[in-house]
């Protein structure tokens, strides 16, 4: 009997300074992940239609087409709806951060990038992906269907796709109605503590499910954080 393979993760690398790419694919390589590379957004959005990547890796700040910009273009195409974006950047300044995540961006990783780390996460959306079992399957919950075995959301009928942080977020809340969260609490729930992101990361999301799903479901406590309405 043959045992099924586990399959192979694609993931592009895009980055202009060449010792990051060489580092990183390096280290995917011998991790038995696949690999490409772009030196800029405009390549990127050329090597991702022809490779077809699982998980991105996209500097922030390059030439030609910075990478702000390259995430908004992959998203417009339903083909990176669900790839996983992880931003490498040396900007740790909150804007550069929240347009990340404006963009599309699932994750966020500060440079100088640790090799382990790294690999650490990306361990993590694998065993995500490929293991949705012990939670539950699907919440149905004031007009919405989660589904977080397959990473949907119905409304009325309706697929509504949302990138994998927003979806987690969305999935967390509703998993505890009523109950209010703050920032801090979920951050360290959906992004964990080996990612320095900032508070405002947090609203940046919760204002984009919002223009989604619709403004009721996620309700604000001002000065507390964020709850979510099963009226």
């Amino acid at each position: 009997m043959t045992t099924p393979q586990t399959p192979v993760y694609k993931i592009l690398v895009v980055d202009d300074d060449p010792d990051i790419v060489e580092l990183l694919e390096f280290n995917l390589k011998k991790e038995g992940y696949r690999t490409a590379s772009a030196s800029d957004g405009r390549k990127a959005l050329e090597v991702a239609a022809e490779f077809n990547p699982d998980i991105i890796l996209l500097d922030v700040m390059m030439p030609n087409l910075d990478g702000i910009a390259t995430c908004r273009l992959l998203r417009e195409q339903p083909k990176f709806k669900e790839t996983y974006i992880l931003f490498l950047t040396a900007r740790a300044e909150e804007f550069s951060e929240v347009a990340a995540f404006d963009a599309g961006a699932d994750d966020f990783i500060a440079k100088p990038i640790k090799p382990r780390a790294l690999l650490g996460r990306l361990a993590a959306v694998k065993r995500r992906d490929q293991d949705p079992h012990g939670t539950i399957d699907a919440i149905d919950i004031n007009g919405l269907r989660i589904d977080r075995t397959g990473f949907a959301v119905y409304q009325e009928g309706r697929k509504i796709t949302l990138p994998k942080k927003e979806f987690e977020l969305l999935a967390f809340l509703a998993a505890s109605p009523h109950k209010v969260f703050n920032r801090e609490e979920l951050l360290q729930n959906i992004w964990g503590n080996d990612v320095f992101v900032l508070a405002r990361t947090v609203d940046v999301h919760v204002r984009k499910v919002r223009e989604k799903v619709g403004d009721h479901h996620i309700q604000t406590i001002k000065g507390v954080g964020y709850k979510f309405n099963a009226d």
